[in-house]
């Protein structure tokens, strides 16, 4: 039996857009930031992205674990460099745009923390396709510091493996 999955790979390039004590809260920069993804085809991987998305991220580098992310991707705007694959992708065989629009993520808890603070595991709520199931991301803290215009900057990378099954992606011809 073969196993559909996706490897996801989400990297997160943020501008700060209030701090205080503690936790400084970033809005996700779509001008620095990546969501892509890669999937098995036939005999070899084809890789996509997702080109609209929106979120935040309260995190405190002193305690990571206490980490809150929330994103939301528009799901109409995958993309493979391929206009007949993408079209079919938005169809009701996969994300099914016209009904679900949106795939949603929220953290539920930060573990595995590693001794520096700058990378752990994150469980999230996951939606795609009106299924929501809790996903583990391996994730990192890639560091902070201003850019030449004196704004704060963080990068944070997240990567998972899902089935795609799962989600209700279930075509396969």
């Amino acid at each position: 039996m073969r196993r559909s999955s996706w490897a996801g790979v989400v990297v997160v390039f943020l501008v700060a857009f209030s701090g205080s004590a503690g936790a400084t809260e970033y809005k996700i920069d779509p001008e620095h930031t990546t969501v892509a993804f890669r999937v098995r085809h036939l005999f070899t991987s084809v890789e996509g992205r997702f080109d609209k998305f929106e979120g935040k991220i309260s995190f405190d580098a002193k305690e990571p674990s206490k980490a809150v992310v929330e994103g939301v991707i528009d799901a109409t705007t995958v993309n493979t460099n391929v206009a007949e694959r993408d079209k079919h992708l938005r169809s009701a065989d996969f994300f099914d745009v016209a009904n679900h629009p949106k795939i949603t993520f929220k953290t539920t808890k930060i573990v595995d923390v590693g001794a520096d603070n700058t990378s752990g595991k994150m469980a999230g709520m996951l939606g795609v396709r009106g299924v929501e199931k809790e996903v583990i991301l391996d994730v990192a803290f890639l560091g902070q510091g201003k850019d030449p215009y004196g704004n704060l900057k963080a990068g944070f990378s997240a990567t998972t493996r899902i089935n795609r099954k799962d989600f209700g992606l279930k075509w396969n011809d």
